[in-house]
């Protein structure tokens, strides 16, 4: 099977490309750092659709979590995702486009306004549990907004990039995954509290042996 593997950065799949480099197998797989944020991204994957359509897309990276009950480190499967600053605060409720009326909720490729990863078979060979996240054009730091996106959205993930891979390959109906670790906490802007180290390295353990299995 083809893959195409990408992610916002290279530093976040940088052991699994330093194995990929040294790796005597050969492996039919495309690498893609797409920039970080959600329109990067967008930009990026399509263009690369354009040239070659793979059988499986990879989104790799870390991201922040609304819950410290997942410890840092820990790997997600993302299985649904949406932009959830596309939005509006009134009457102190947060109202998306969906909410508002703009958008049908239903409207392809989103269901109940959600980008929903609805391949099982590929979910359930990376033998990790799945979590719903949010991606976002600004990182949330304020309690207001946190709070806002708990009671509108419960999401576990929040990243820049995730909804835009989950909407290209719904368009262009290429399966795809999204796996996510977790470096931060949400509104935790002391990046002494961060593990990325460990975040990168949990990540690429999983990539690999996601790698193996497809």
């Amino acid at each position: 099977m083809s893959i195409l593997l990408i992610a916002a950065t290279a530093k976040e799949i940088e052991p699994f490309l330093q194995q990929h480099r040294n790796s005597q197998k050969l492996l039919d797989i495309d690498i893609l750092i797409t920039g970080i944020g959600l329109t990067s991204t967008t930009y990026h994957l399509a263009k690369q659709l354009q040239l070659k359509k793979p059988g499986l897309v990879i989104q790799a990276g870390v991201a922040g979590c609304f819950y410290e009950h997942l410890p840092l480190g820990s790997v997600v499967i993302i299985k649904q995702d949406t932009i959830a600053d596309e939005s509006v605060v009134e009457l102190k409720r947060l109202k998306t486009l969906f909410d508002l009326d703009l958008v049908p909720q239903d409207q392809f490729p989103y269901r109940k306004g959600w980008l929903v990863n609805s391949n099982n078979t590929f979910i359930k060979r990376t033998g990790l549990k799945t979590a719903k996240g949010i991606s976002v054009n600004q990182i949330t730091s304020s309690k207001e907004m946190i709070a806002f996106y708990k009671n509108r959205f419960n999401p576990i993930t929040e990243s820049m990039e995730g909804a835009a891979m989950h909407y290209t390959c719904l368009m262009e109906k290429i399966p795809f995954l999204q796996l996510r670790s977790i470096s931060n906490y949400i509104g935790e802007r002391n990046k002494k509290k961060w593990n990325m180290n460990e975040s990168i390295i949990n990540l690429n353990n999983e990539l690999i042996k996601l790698i193996k299995r497809v």
